[in-house]
């Protein structure tokens, strides 16, 4: 397996539905949506295995400060092969110079996190609003 990173913001509606189905995430079901999102982040490092497209990280920042990590999945598949530490390390480097790149993980997550240097704030919590289209 030889994968490739590129850091593109053009993909088609099933390689977005694919790999955000592959994780079960809801929003995999609005491709169309995903499309438009994908082409309005900042940041868009993704993965593939050929033309398969296997991981992907997206980001929104202040062009000077903060950084936000949207999204960072991996299809189920290529798992445990450190894709995922890859695509952090890219946002990492992209950031470098930014005060600080924030992340909502969920608790299950927080263990891959912390390895990739994130730390777990004891002063702040996660807070959503879902809208009905989920």
């Amino acid at each position: 397996m030889n994968i490739v990173y590129k850091d593109i913001h053009d993909f088609s509606c099933e390689q977005l539905e694919d790999l955000f189905l592959s994780v079960e995430w809801s929003s995999g079901h609005y491709p169309e949506k995903l499309v438009t999102a994908m082409k309005n982040f900042e940041t868009v490092f993704s993965a593939w295995d050929g033309n398969k497209l296997v991981g992907m990280i997206c980001a929104m920042d202040d062009g000077i400060m903060t950084a936000y990590i949207h999204y960072l999945l991996v299809n189920p598949e290529y798992q445990d092969k450190k894709i995922g530490r890859e695509l952090i390390r890219m946002a990492k480097e992209k950031y470098s110079d930014y005060l600080r790149i924030v992340v909502v993980a969920y608790n299950s997550e927080l263990s891959f996190y912390k390895k990739c240097g994130f730390e777990k704030s004891d002063n702040a919590s996660p807070m959503f609003i879902t809208s009905l289209w989920t």
